[in-house]
């Protein structure tokens, strides 16, 4: 069975699901179903998703399954991230080097800034 086209042959706009039928009793159900997040990804971010569950996540398990290097899997998994309508790297915590990190605590222990500050600061926001 082939997978639903997600886009409109004629204008390239997105395909609305209005229809499900069950072949084993014959019924049908019509209205406004949504699609699902994976509905507008390409066959060949599906099949990466596939192969990336199947070994774990494991980027190095990856590079032998599927022959690639690691920034070239690093970037497909990118663009299935911004597919999927979110933004890589936006939940990662910023890293601060250990330089900032004492001297925060240092500015904390003198006075010069309080818990609040120092929180915020050691999370990398910046002023």
């Amino acid at each position: 069975m082939r997978p639903a086209p997600t886009r409109c042959p004629i204008c390239e706009s997105e395909l609305e699901v209005v229809r499900l039928h069950c072949p084993s009793c014959d019924t049908s159900i019509e209205g406004h179903f949504a699609s699902g997040h994976f509905a507008n990804l390409t066959p060949e971010q599906m099949e990466f998703i596939f192969t990336f569950v199947r070994v774990e996540g494991k980027i190095n398990r990856m590079e032998q399954e599927i022959g690639l290097s690691y920034p070239t899997i690093r970037n497909r998994l990118h663009e299935v991230i911004r597919a999927l309508g979110y933004e890589p790297g936006r939940d990662e915590p910023v890293e601060i080097t250990q330089e900032r990190r004492n001297s925060i605590l240092a500015d904390l222990s003198a006075g010069k800034i309080d818990a609040n500050e120092a929180t915020r600061l050691l999370r990398g926001e910046e002023e």
